[in-house]
């Protein structure tokens, strides 16, 4: 598969899990479908990285291991302020809490957020095995 498609498939995938991680407390079915598509989400890096390995081709590795440690210290930092906005205005809150949901895009989408946090750190570790094993880590 070309790496034009799938980085299009991840973009479009992320603006669909930004989008479905503002809707509040699914159920049922609907709960289903947005843990589904938050799962999809991770496929075409996973594919981009696949091709990495076998191509040797380490700048695509690198730069889905940016990617993921970016989402991960991202997430992590507005965790924190996320908290702690629980002191400041309700304002600040909702702010933080809209910036998180488009930052960790698949991790608020699907409401298992160590499940999200978890596929990132794979694709980190992964990315990392890649430029070694190339030579370049």
């Amino acid at each position: 598969m070309k790496k034009r498609i799938l980085y299009a498939a991840w973009g479009g995938l992320f603006l669909i899990c930004a989008g479905l991680g503002f809707v509040s407390e699914p159920a049922g079915w609907v709960r289903g479908i947005l843990t589904a598509v938050s799962l999809l989400f991770f496929l075409p890096p996973a594919l981009l990285l696949r091709e990495a390995d076998t191509h040797k081709k380490p700048q695509t590795a690198a730069f889905i291991g940016y990617l993921a440690a970016l989402s991960l210290g991202l997430t992590i930092l507005l965790l924190a302020l996320n908290i702690l906005s629980a002191f400041w205005s309700e304002q600040a809150g909702m702010f933080l809490h809209g910036l998180l949901t488009v930052v960790s895009a698949p991790m608020m989408a699907s409401g298992y957020w160590v499940l999200s946090l978890f596929l990132w750190a794979c694709l980190l570790i992964s990315s990392l095995t890649i430029r070694k094993k190339t030579g370049r880590g």
